[in-house]
């Protein structure tokens, strides 16, 4: 794709932005606010030399944390801009990194739409020493605008399936042309390196997954167990985490007739209601989880998790999971969080998104892949039924976790070179 066209494309998407920020704020409310940072006008106090870190929503602002932490303790004279697209990754960056927001250390901002003109006004308002993009945020114009300034652009953590490949291979020299500008790629897998080097990203190396990193609340166990005794510790409980639209009826008729207790937990709090509307149409009886005060009793079949902010406490509160987004071609969600906290896991068939560490975890027994939907019903039976085969599941998983940290420091490391020179 030429750049021009590309320009003239995000120029139309300038255009239409309100429109779709409008729609989306009909059912989640944060998306009326701070419309100005979409278009690169900013009013947060800049008070030290900026370090950049965009992550566009909740998986990816949960993931930099241990990042950001260890750039805080390294580099003490300088603020952490944290970047959004998202209120959602807003919100969760809010809820993990509370503290240093509130000192001033970290500030938060929306991206705003790549036009060259907002570009420009957020680089010359931040000023930042270096930028730091999340897994697979690629801003051609924000790049290049970068690069001529001399700022050192960096994706890290970074991922790219197949898929994802296919469709920039079709943009042609302006994939190739923003990868080459880029002073680093640090790859999750010699996999996610290779389709990147093909696509023309120079200074190529594996780093691995951020995400192994991140360490629970430390009161994610304690939390979870509180919730466990108002759930029941003699039911077997099954956490459906991160589900997308079409996939609660799939887990819904996998558990018909089982006296599994389900913890349903939908990805997007906009679709809470709609996922509630579900239940009372199939007439089961659930209980909300803002609404969970006393001890469910043995007639509830379902709780819906319609709380922000309590996915570890939800995990540990969990016999076994199902993940969202993979029950549906959507490519899958993170199944690392499940896993820090011991907790087995049940992949659909769509988790191209997350193919190395699927691969990785199913090898290790820490979870099981599914190769056909069909198959969830007696999946979830069998695992329901086996507690020896959960409780080594269940080891299996952390020790899965904790052989792939360490990225962070790695990381730390390749960002130093970057500001040295």
């Amino acid at each position: 794709m030429p750049k021009f066209v590309y320009t003239a494309l995000i120029y139309l998407v300038a255009l239409l932005l309100p429109l779709k920020l409008l729609w989306r704020g009909l059912k989640q409310p944060q998306y009326r606010r701070h419309w100005a940072e979409r278009y690169g006008w900013f009013r947060q106090k800049i008070t030290a030399p900026v370090i950049w870190v965009h992550c566009v929503s909740v998986g990816e602002t949960r993931a930099t944390q241990p990042l950001i932490q260890a750039l805080l303790k390294e580099y003490p004279q300088h603020q952490i801009l944290m970047t959004h697209g998202t209120p959602t990754g807003r919100e969760t960056g809010q809820q993990v990194l509370r503290d240093e927001i509130a000192s001033g250390r970290v500030l938060q901002a929306y991206l705003p739409v790549d036009t060259p003109g907002a570009a420009k006004r957020f680089l010359n308002y931040f000023n930042p020493v270096i930028g730091l993009l999340m897994e697979t945020e690629l801003w051609f114009h924000l790049i290049d605008q970068a690069t001529h300034r001399r700022v050192p652009v960096a994706l890290l953590s970074a991922r790219l399936s197949e898929r994802s490949a296919r469709g920039y291979a079709r943009l042609g020299a302006l994939t190739r042309n923003g990868l080459q500008q880029l002073a680093l790629v640090a790859a999750q897998t010699a996999a996610d390196a290779g389709r990147l080097q093909a696509l023309g990203a120079r200074n190529v190396m594996v780093c691995g997954n951020l995400k192994f990193d991140v360490s629970p609340p430390q009161n994610s166990a304690a939390l979870g167990g509180a919730l466990r005794a108002l759930l029941g510790e003699q039911r077997t409980v099954l956490m459906a985490a991160s589900t997308r639209e079409g996939e609660e009826p799939l887990i819904l008729d996998a558990l018909q007739g089982s006296d599994v207790l389900l913890l349903l937990v939908p990805r997007h709090p906009q679709r809470f209601a709609e996922v509630e509307a579900l239940l009372k149409a199939r007439g089961l009886r659930y209980v909300l989880r803002t609404a969970l005060e006393l001890a469910v009793n043995a007639e509830i079949q379902v709780v819906l998790g319609n709380s922000m902010g309590e996915m570890y406490t939800y995990y540990a509160a969990s016999d076994f999971a199902v993940m969202g987004g993979s029950l549906q071609p959507l490519g899958g969600q993170n199944l690392i969080e499940a896993a820090t906290m011991g907790v087995p896991t049940i992949l659909g068939p769509n988790m191209f998104n997350f193919a190395q560490v699927t691969a990785e975890a199913v090898a290790a027994n820490a979870a099981v892949q599914l190769q056909d939907v069909a198959e969830l019903k007696r999946t979830i039976a069998n695992l329901a039924s086996d507690k020896v085969k959960l409780r080594s599941m269940s080891a299996a998983a952390q020790e899965f976790t904790q052989q792939h940290r360490g990225t962070t420091q790695r990381l730390i490391v390749a960002i130093a070179g970057l500001l040295k020179k």
